[in-house]
């Protein structure tokens, strides 16, 4: 499994902290971890949570990764901007059962954390114990394991008017403010971890000639 980490603005100076606990549960499984930013770096290509769903959206329509971990102060925001994009099922952890049940009864691909809200002494450590959680077994395996096919059966229902009620990313990437789009794909890793890890196709080539451009 892929796992990407995006960072927004406000929170960018914890992604040190977020990526380390992230790490450490994913290398002990056998992923690979994809720091996308944002690292806290002076000058460094912005991300707003608004960035943080296009950017989850691009990775994971193209999968270039599997699962996204993201969040902002509340977490709320950026679960919604995910939200807002077809091929991404976000959901909010504050803590470890949040994280296992998401995983567990909707199967999502993306979760979003808060930051800063509730973010104190033992912080480190509750997030390693939400990815723990997170990681802890296949996703979409029901809970309790009674209920897995009807949850299972939900999951896909939802998946299927995702589909059906937005538009192809495609026609959204090129409909879209283009500034806004190049900086969110301007970050100093993204071009040569995308360029590695996404599939082929109309979408990496879109990006790939913003970028360029």
């Amino acid at each position: 499994m892929k796992i990407a980490l995006i960072n927004e603005n406000s929170q960018a100076s914890k992604n040190p902290i977020i990526y380390k606990a992230l790490k450490e549960v994913t290398d002990a499984k056998g992923y690979e971890t994809y720091n996308y930013g944002m690292y806290g770096e002076e000058g460094e290509s912005q991300l707003t949570y608004v960035q943080n769903g296009l950017l989850a959206a691009i990775l994971l329509n193209t999968h270039a990764v599997d699962f996204v971990i993201t969040g902002c102060g509340t977490g709320e925001g950026a679960m919604t901007a995910l939200n807002a994009f077809p091929g991404v099922v976000c959901g909010l952890a504050v803590e470890p059962t949040d994280a296992y049940l998401f995983s567990q009864i909707n199967g999502g691909n993306a979760l979003s954390i808060p930051y800063a809200k509730g973010f104190g002494w033992g912080a480190e450590l509750n997030l390693k114990l939400i990815f723990e959680r997170l990681f802890a077994e296949e996703i979409g395996g029901g809970y309790p394991k009674e209920r897995a096919v009807p949850e299972q059966r939900n999951a896909k229902i939802l998946r299927g008017l995702k589909e059906a009620n937005y538009k192809p990313l495609l026609q959204i990437l090129k409909e879209i403010d283009h500034d806004f789009l190049k900086e969110t794909v301007s970050g100093k890793n993204f071009k040569t971890y995308f360029e590695s890890t996404a599939e082929e196709g109309d979408i990496k080539n879109y990006i790939l000639s913003v970028i360029d451009a």
